[in-house]
């Protein structure tokens, strides 16, 4: 069962979503009336090509969750279209959607609650072959030893039950399962973030291995910026239930267009001795992120954003490509041509937000503060001793006068 690796530069599209929706209705009262819905998605629009990775970040409670079940018709969509291979399959049902899982598989975030304690491990990698009634050359334990053993599990544990495996480990069980019938995209929901952090580059790498051996088509959500720059080779950045911004890897991390996407970047640490005590520019955004139940008017970022002015409050910018395969939905986007040149008069909330834009961080403070301290007494032990000769000096002139 081996199957070749896809070509990254084929012009059709594997996976096609346009103005995707997910409302989540609130009801109330005694008949269950709706009253409000939580925009968890709202209107996103992207593509992945055979053989790429698109990686998805934002903050916690954006919707990139609610999108990775959505592609995978794990959850029905509220409006937009999904397109596999060609095939709209935004509103299929459970029946005609069975065959589709063979080549669309998904990973779960948390590798403790996402297997069944009470099945062995051939009988959760398995299980996928015997829901789409699969019957592998050389038997299903056989495939499912061999898949275990290319995840870096031994075939011996076939037998065992998952209470019985580590974090990272239960992860690579959940890998397997997803890769058991050999899909074509598999979408990974933040597939490290519930590890340690000595587990998340060999997952990582893993994932990467078996891409290149399977010729696999990944959608990795994740809200480590670090892990998406290693796996990904373009991301898409998603601020309440919307994408801000979509672009290489390369292009985004040099040239970031949008504010929040800036922001994002200046927080991500940097583990160089060389930089202590160096003033870094670190981009604090006031305020927690505004409710999907009643979104922003405009620009959902505008109520945190250091440039948002009048237009930017009034109306919603379009996803409008900037440079070569660099899209951004900003009227004041970073190093680009301003949208609204016309639109000077900045928001309240701007103005409040440039007081913090360029800070030292605390680490930095206090990584010089201790460097000044320890310089000091240094300092005066070396002034004594050259005070002496100065001295001694002095009175031989005055003796000689």
């Amino acid at each position: 069962m081996t199957i070749p690796a896809q070509a990254k530069g084929s012009a059709e599209p594997l996976l096609k979503v346009d103005g995707l929706v997910k409302h989540f209705p609130i009801k109330k009262g005694l008949l269950q009336r709706q009253v409000a819905a939580v925009q968890a998605v709202d209107g996103l629009s992207f593509d992945v090509r055979p053989g790429e990775t698109l990686g998805v970040v934002g903050e916690s409670g954006c919707g990139k969750s609610t999108m990775g079940r959505l592609i995978t018709r794990l959850l029905e969509p509220t409006g937009g279209r999904v397109e596999f291979e060609g095939t709209d399959i935004t509103h299929l049902n459970t029946a005609r959607m069975r065959p589709l899982r063979r080549d669309v598989q998904m990973i779960f975030q948390d590798p403790y609650s996402s297997l069944n304690p009470r099945h062995t491990i051939g009988t959760i990698v398995g299980a996928p072959f015997k829901l789409q009634g699969v019957k592998p050359e050389g038997g299903v334990k056989k495939t499912v030893q061999e898949m275990l053993e290319r995840v870096g599990l031994s075939p011996e544990h076939y037998n065992r039950y998952p209470h019985e495996f580590s974090g990272g480990q239960r992860q690579r069980i959940g890998i397997a399962r997803a890769l058991a019938l050999r899909p074509k995209l598999v979408v990974a929901d933040e597939p490290v973030s519930a590890l340690d952090v000595s587990i998340q580059a060999q997952v990582v790498n893993l994932l990467d291995d078996l891409q290149d051996e399977l010729g696999l088509t990944y959608v990795i959500i994740a809200h480590d910026l670090s892990v998406i720059r290693h796996v990904s080779d373009r991301i898409a950045v998603m601020y309440l239930g919307k994408i801000v911004e979509l672009a290489d890897r390369n292009d985004l991390y040099s040239t970031p267009m949008h504010p929040y996407t800036k922001a994002l970047l200046s927080a991500v640490p940097v583990p160089d001795p060389k930089r202590r005590g160096v003033k870094s520019e670190r981009i604090l955004l006031r305020g927690d992120v505004p409710s999907p139940i009643d979104p922003p008017s405009g620009c959902r970022f505008h109520t945190r954003c250091w440039k948002a002015t009048e237009i930017c409050k009034t109306k919603e910018p379009p996803l409008t490509a900037l440079a070569t395969g660099h899209q951004v939905a900003c009227h004041h986007p970073e190093n680009a041509e301003d949208q609204a040149p016309q639109d000077t008069k900045l928001l309240a909330a701007a103005k409040e937000a440039i007081e913090v834009v360029s800070v030292a961080t605390k680490a930095d403070e206090t990584a010089a503060a201790s460097e000044k301290s320890a310089e000091k007494p240094a300092e005066k032990a070396a002034e004594k001793p050259a005070e002496k000769p100065a001295k001694v000096s002095g009175k031989q002139d005055s003796a000689e006068k």
